[in-house]
C-alpha cells in the first residue's frame, strides 16, 4: 500500500516538473523576447502549443492541474482586500466601476462567442 502511496506522489512531482519547466521556458522567453507580456502568458501559450501537438499529453498535467485551478480562488484574496482598502475611491466611482465591469463582461463574453462559431465552423469545414 505505501509503495502505490509513493507512486502516486512521484507522479505529482513529475506533474508539477513538466508545469514548472514550461513556466521556465516561458521565463526565459520574456528575458529574451523585449515585448510587454508577462513570462506566465508565454508559458500558457507553450504549454497549449504542447497539448495540441501531444508533445505533452493532458493526462502527463492533469491531476497537478486541478489542483492548482481549485486553489485559484485562495489567490484573488489579496486583491479583494485591496479593494477594501480602498473602499472610499471605489465608493466615489461606483457607477463607473459597475459600467466597466458589465461593458468588459458582455465584450468578453462577444468575443469569446465569436472567436468560438469561428472554430468550430473552421473544424465542421475540415471535416467535410
Amino acid at each position: 500500500m505505501r509503495f502505490f502511496a509513493i507512486l502516486n506522489f512521484m507522479k505529482y512531482i513529475k506533474e508539477l516538473f513538466i508545469i514548472l519547466f514550461i513556466s521556465f521556458i516561458g521565463e526565459v522567453l520574456r528575458y529574451f523576447i523585449p515585448l510587454p507580456i508577462p513570462a506566465s502568458v508565454y508559458g500558457l501559450f507553450i504549454m497549449l502549443l504542447c497539448l495540441i501537438t501531444k508533445i505533452i499529453k493532458l493526462d502527463q498535467v492533469e491531476t497537478t492541474a486541478d489542483f492548482f485551478l481549485l486553489a485559484m480562488p485562495i489567490t484573488l484574496v489579496p486583491a479583494s482586500v485591496g479593494i477594501l482598502s480602498a473602499w472610499d475611491f471605489v465608493k466615489s466611482h461606483a457607477w463607473a466601476v459597475v459600467a466597466i465591469i458589465l461593458i468588459s463582461t458582455v465584450l468578453v463574453m462577444g468575443v469569446t462567442g465569436s472567436v468560438s462559431q469561428l472554430i468550430i465552423r473552421k473544424t465542421e469545414g475540415k471535416k467535410k
